[in-house]
């Protein structure tokens, strides 16, 4: 506020620690209820670097003469902004699922009574160690159930502070023909917590022998290609 009664501000926005790169929006002119209305754009964060920073946005009244006045900040610690929720590359919105997503492919053998499941790779999961130390650690668990029981379980192996775990990882169950039909495979992403209890980050699943693998139970062998799967809670 000058001794015109009004100011002229702008905003300076930066991603601490680093202060050297920094945007700025226009001037706006006289008006102490600016509208902006712009968008900017920090480019080369993975999301585990993001959630590491703080987004400092700092209010000042622009003068052409001397130094620039500040008016107000605001820090925002990003750890603690569901980023997950904003449409692009960091998750998704629809059916306002923003866990992340896993690419597998179910082959069946029916010569050998089995279904073979490739857990290939996950893509912008979930951060569930948010603000802690030991980042989030992935791994896939796979459940053979029959009738809603559990009967066999298979796991990948831990991806260390990874977001965008690739595992190219396969497993065989052994299902006889005529189980087969109530037969469900279940699928979750967990997060493995050396400390504490392991975090389910989304599941896939139940997949049934109509759903995921349509058609395994015909008798000649049936593979569906690598389709990405969105998790859920």
């Amino acid at each position: 506020d000058d001794f015109s009664g009004t100011s002229d501000p702008f905003v300076k926005i930066y991603l601490l620690p680093d202060k050297k790169h920094k945007l700025e929006t226009k001037v706006k002119r006289k008006n102490l209820n600016p509208h902006w209305n712009e968008t900017f754009l920090f480019e080369g964060f993975p999301y585990e670097k993001v959630v590491q920073r703080v987004l400092y946005l700092q209010v000042l009244d622009y003068d052409r003469f001397s130094r620039n006045d500040p008016i107000g900040e605001v820090s925002i610690p990003l750890n603690k902004v569901d980023l997950t929720q904003i449409a692009g590359p960091l998750g998704h919105t629809r059916d306002g699922c923003c866990r992340g997503e896993l690419l597998l492919s179910l082959c069946y053998n029916p010569s050998a009574n089995s279904i073979v499941v490739n857990i290939i790779k996950a893509r912008n999961l979930k951060a569930m160690d948010i603000g802690g130390t030991s980042g989030t650690n992935p791994y896939v668990k796979v459940w053979l159930m029959y009738k809603d029981k559990r009967v066999e379980k298979k796991k990948t192996v831990v991806m260390k502070r990874c977001l965008n775990p690739v595992f190219n990882e396969s497993f065989v169950f052994d299902i006889p023909t005529e189980r087969l039909r109530e037969t469900t495979i279940v699928i979750t992403v967990m997060d493995k917590d050396r400390l504490s209890r392991n975090d389910v980050i989304g599941k896939v699943g139940p997949a049934r022998s109509g759903g995921l693998w349509r058609g395994c139970r015909s008798s000649r062998p049936s593979c569906h290609g690598s389709k990405w799967h969105q998790l859920k809670a």
